[in-house]
C-alpha cells in the first residue's frame, strides 16, 4: 500500500447477525472493510467464501481484527494459552483465505497472579507475539499489534511499552495505532512521531478522555486537525479505519475531509 486509504470496521454492528453485517459492507461508503473475528461475526470457511464473493463483486479489500474476548496472549496458564493459540491460528488461516491485507491483535494482560511472578507475563507476551508472527509468516499474512486503552491491565499501552517490546523482539510485527486509545493517555502525537517506520495501520474513533467510548469522530476530545497534520507531515501511507460505534457515515465523511 503506497498511499493513505480509508476503511471502516464492522465493530459498530457486532451485536447484529453476520448476514446483517454483510449488508452493511455493501452499503459502506469505503472499499476497505475490517472484519471483527469474534462474537456473532466469528469467521468460518463458509463466511469467508461469502465475504470473498462480496469483495469481488464490489471491489472491497479486507483486514481482520483477531478475536479478543477472553484472549490473553500473556496468560500464565499453559493449557489456556494452548487453546488461545489454536483459536488465533485459525483466525490467521481464515484471514489468509480471505486474502486480508492485515491481521490485528491485542497484546497480553496482567492477571490476578502477576504480582507473584514479576515480568513473567511480559516475557510470555513477547514469546507469544513471536509465535504469532511465525504462524502468520507460514500463512503469508501480515500482522500488527494494537496499543490498547487505559485503565485496563494490558501490558502495552504507552510509547515506552512499545519501545521496550520492539527492543526485545526481532521479528517484523507492525504497530496498529488506535487514536482513541492513545487519546486516553495523551500520547497520539508521540506515537506518530516515534514509530513512523512501525505504524502500518490506524484505527480512529473518539472519546471524552475518560474511557474507551468509540464515539463518532468529532464527538470527543481528540484533536483531529492536529492528527491529520501529523499524518501528512509523517507521510503516512496505509489504512485509516473508522472504528466508531455511532455516527458511522458522518465519521467516514469527516475523516475523508480531514485527510484529503
Amino acid at each position: 500500500m503506497n498511499k493513505l486509504e480509508i476503511g471502516l470496521s464492522m465493530l459498530y454492528c457486532l451485536s447484529e447477525p453476520f448476514k446483517n453485517m454483510a449488508k452493511h459492507i455493501v452499503e459502506a461508503e469505503v472499499k476497505n472493510i475490517e472484519i471483527v473475528d469474534d462474537g456473532f461475526h466469528t469467521l468460518n470457511k463458509k463466511r469467508v467464501m461469502a465475504l470473498k464473493e462480496t469483495g469481488a463483486s464490489y471491489d472491497i479489500k479486507f483486514s481482520v481484527h483477531a478475536p479478543f474476548a477472553d484472549i490473553n496472549i500473556a496468560s500464565p496458564s499453559h493449557h489456556m494459552l494452548k487453546a488461545m493459540l489454536k483459536r488465533l491460528e485459525k483466525s490467521i488461516k481464515l484471514s489468509r483465505m480471505l486474502e486480508a491485507y492485515m491481521w490485528v491483535f491485542h497484546p497480553g494482560l496482567k492477571t490476578g497472579i502477576s504480582m507473584f511472578y514479576p515480568q513473567a507475563d511480559w516475557k510470555q507476551n513477547c514469546k507469544t507475539a513471536h509465535i504469532l508472527y511465525k504462524m502468520a509468516k507460514d500463512y503469508d499474512v501480515r500482522i500488527a499489534v494494537e496499543n490498547v486503552p487505559e485503565p485496563y491491565p494490558f501490558l502495552m499501552k504507552s510509547v515506552d511499552d512499545f519501545q521496550k517490546f520492539y527492543k526485545e523482539i526481532d521479528v517484523d510485527v507492525g504497530l496498529v495505532l488506535d487514536v482513541g486509545h492513545s487519546n486516553l493517555n495523551g500520547q497520539t502525537e508521540r506515537f506518530l512521531n516515534t514509530f513512523q517506520d512501525r505504524i502500518v495501520h490506524i484505527h480512529v474513533h473518539d472519546n471524552d478522555g475518560t474511557g474507551d467510548q468509540h464515539l463518532g469522530i468529532g464527538y470527543g476530545t481528540v484533536n483531529w486537525a492536529k492528527f491529520a497534520k501529523l499524518l501528512k507531515e509523517n507521510r503516512y501511507c496505509g489504512m485509516v479505519v473508522v472504528e466508531s460505534v455511532e455516527h458511522i457515515k458522518e465519521s467516514v465523511q469527516k475523516l475523508k475531509g480531514l485527510v484529503s
